[in-house]
């Protein structure tokens, strides 16, 4: 069998093998030189995703989709990069690489491409204007579509857009497939100017002609009040949520806050004309949405149909948007400056045992804290996942965790209202009574972490996931602490600290923590609020 395998005589089975590694690039690539089998699985998925930030830190691809333009291309990529003093030879490419594109978002592209220049250029940072940087990246999206690709994600900014020229239209249409299995889209709009309407409006009906498929739909549509752009491109905004068969995910950004030290100002936007009520069309399939911005109208009513709505998130927005949810919600994250608590109070009373991720990001006043702790403790005993920001460590919060004895996750990010003489008390509360179910613990957005060993060495919870932040490992009572921990729980994986904190942390203390435990850069491990796959770490 394993035979049958290195030699290539089950390539189905390669396939899935080798699909589990595409986002270890290295790892990837390695597989690609074990032999010519290996390398003709390896070189599709290594060539599919190649633009994200976290799969390829190097843009040394670049000019590999250069060689693979017309002659006539070729000349201008020449001519675009003679003006910065670069010269390029290119190559014959092995592989049709274009064609081995499925995600592909604009600002990433020319993101890499810029990256590349000042690579070669020995810079730091990109000085380039669009007048020449255009044709860098707009040839070889041309390129992408001409080839045969077929994208699965595709993003694209108002300002991106205006990068291409109309030509970009003819390949699109005649290149129907490029689009044809489209199921995550993500477009940005900048509806206070009329600037490029036209193009805007006949992409979107390619979109909506060609991708039928599409399950994440995300729209950017800041516009003020005087704005009518929005109200042009409204229809073909419809047209193409009308079109998709199963959309599942919903995400509306329509609205800004301004913040200064003493007051912050929102904007909403008020009208969508019609492109909420599009989402009637999809009232059976639509399970996520995430509204920022939103005034509350009789347009969202609509929503009220959306019977399988599971996730909610509401950011910025009218606290009455809550009101019209009749659904079976598991997950719920309310984002705002201040929140409306009689409201949110009036919400975990009528969906809290179905809630299952809660997430507060919010300033409330002491008084209301308190409602709201309440709140949770006698509505909310099914909570796995638990964010909350801004509210301070009374007692009240610590009873509140103790009492939830299902909770996998737990992500704080207090205000310091607790007094100094205070807390290594209060770190030690906290710490006994972490849930024998927790598995997750994110502290780096708090004090707690200054009390590292107090809190270790008084936890019981099995944890395999801790992040503190910058939380100093100079402390040799913090260094032994953790490595008791990992002595008697036997169960923790990865401590996630600070990327400048993992950079520069001192080479011995490394060492002797690795013997125990996994330490990683935060970024690496902190489980994200609007990720779909949550529980990725724990399964």
């Amino acid at each position: 069998m394993t035979s049958k395998v290195l030699m290539g005589n089950m390539p189905e089975l390669m396939e899935k093998i080798l699909n589990n590694l595409k986002l270890e690039f290295y790892s990837l690539y390695s597989c690609a030189l074990v032999n010519r089998h290996w390398c003709k699985i390896s070189i599709p998925i290594l060539w599919q995703d190649l633009f994200s930030f976290s799969v390829n830190p190097k843009p040394l691809f670049i000019p590999i989709y250069f060689s693979s333009l017309g002659e006539d291309e070729k000349f201008i990529i020449k001519e675009c990069l003679k003006e910065e003093g670069l010269n390029i030879e290119f190559s014959i490419p092995l592989f049709d690489y274009a064609r081995f594109l499925k995600v592909l978002y604009i600002y990433n592209l020319e993101f890499k491409v810029k990256q590349w220049i000042n690579l070669k250029l020995g810079q730091q940072n990109s000085v380039y204007t669009n007048t020449w940087t255009s044709p860098l990246i707009t040839l070889p999206f041309k390129l992408f579509i001409e080839s045969g690709a077929t994208l699965y994600e595709f993003g694209l900014s108002y300002s991106e857009f205006l990068k291409f020229q109309s030509e970009i239209f003819l390949p699109l249409e005649q290149n129907v497939q490029f689009f044809s299995k489209l199921q995550h889209l993500s477009f940005s709009l900048d509806t206070n100017s009329s600037l490029g309407i036209e193009n805007i409006n006949k992409l979107l009906r390619i979109l909506a002609k060609n991708s039928t498929k599409i399950s994440t739909l995300s729209l950017d549509i800041f516009s003020d009040s005087k704005s009518q752009v929005i109200n042009t491109l409204s229809p073909a905004l419809k047209l193409l949520i009308k079109s998709q068969k199963q959309l599942r995910k919903f995400l509306l950004n329509a609205g800004s806050d301004y913040s200064t030290e003493f007051f912050t100002t929102k904007v909403y936007t008020t009208q969508f004309h019609g492109i909420i009520s599009a989402l009637e069309s999809q009232k059976n399939s639509l399970q996520n949405i995430r509204l920022a911005g939103c005034e509350f109208s009789d347009e969202f009513e609509v929503l009220n149909n959306c019977k399988n709505l599971e996730t909610i998130r509401i950011r910025n927005c009218d606290s009455k948007l809550l009101k019209i949810f009749d659904c079976n919600i598991s997950t719920l994250e309310i984002t705002d400056f201040q929140i409306d608590v009689p409201i949110i109070i009036q919400t975990l009373e009528k969906f809290g045992k179905l809630i299952q991720r809660l997430t507060f990001e919010s300033k409330v006043v002491i008084r209301k804290e308190l409602l709201l702790i309440e709140a949770l403790k006698s509505f909310c005993p099914n909570i796995t996942y638990l964010y909350i920001t801004d509210i301070g460590l009374p007692t009240q919060l610590i009873e509140l965790i103790g009492n939830l004895q299902k909770l996998q996750f737990l992500s704080l990010g207090f205000a310091s209202s607790v007094p100094e003489e205070d807390r290594k008390i209060r770190v030690m509360e906290f710490a006994k009574i972490l849930p024998s179910t927790l598995q997750y613990l994110d502290l780096a957005n708090t004090w707690l972490e200054s009390f590292l060993d107090i809190l270790l060495n008084n936890c019981n919870a099995p944890l395999k996931n801790l992040l503190i932040g910058s939380c100093s490992f100079d402390n040799e009572k913090n260094v032994k602490a953790l490595i008791n921990f990992c002595l008697q729980k036997g169960t923790l994986n990865y401590v996630g600290v600070s990327k400048s904190r993992y950079l520069n942390l001192d080479y011995d203390i490394g060492n002797e923590l690795e013997k125990y435990v996994k330490l990683v850069p935060y970024d690496h491990i902190v489980v994200y609020r609007d990720r779909n796959r949550l529980y990725d770490l724990i399964d």
